[in-house]
């Protein structure tokens, strides 16, 4: 998955190396997931292999390397697991829906709006 310029600081300065080492190396070209993506769609490892059709959809599958944590400065093995696209995002989609609301929230309380404290 592409990095976005305002994170691009936080990633080592060899990661399209590590990246590299994680997707053909120990992945051997094809995702790691387990079922912790939560897809649902799978039942042991992922069968999409980079390069090749998703099963499911056909699309093209693009191997990314996901951080278990999040946290892009953690770039310990234990923390990287290669996973097509489809299964990266589903074990982002937490992640991603508390960003989004964080820009959101900051970009109301920049334009004035007060936010409401439920208590």
């Amino acid at each position: 998955m592409p990095i976005r310029p305002e994170n691009r600081h936080r990633y080592p300065k060899d990661w399209p190396q590590i990246s590299l080492g994680i997707r053909t190396g120990r992945a051997a070209g094809r995702c790691e997931c387990q079922g912790e993506c939560g897809r649902g769609t799978h039942s042991g490892r992922c069968p999409n292999h980079n390069g090749g059709r998703a099963y499911g959809t056909g699309s093209l599958v693009v191997l990314t390397v996901a951080h278990l944590d999040h946290t892009p400065e953690n770039c310990d093995p234990a923390n990287l697991k290669a996973m097509c696209q489809g299964c990266h995002l589903h074990y982002d989609r937490a992640h991603h829906a508390e960003t989004a609301a964080r820009t959101r929230r900051t970009a109301m309380e920049a334009a004035g709006q007060l936010t409401l404290d439920p208590c």
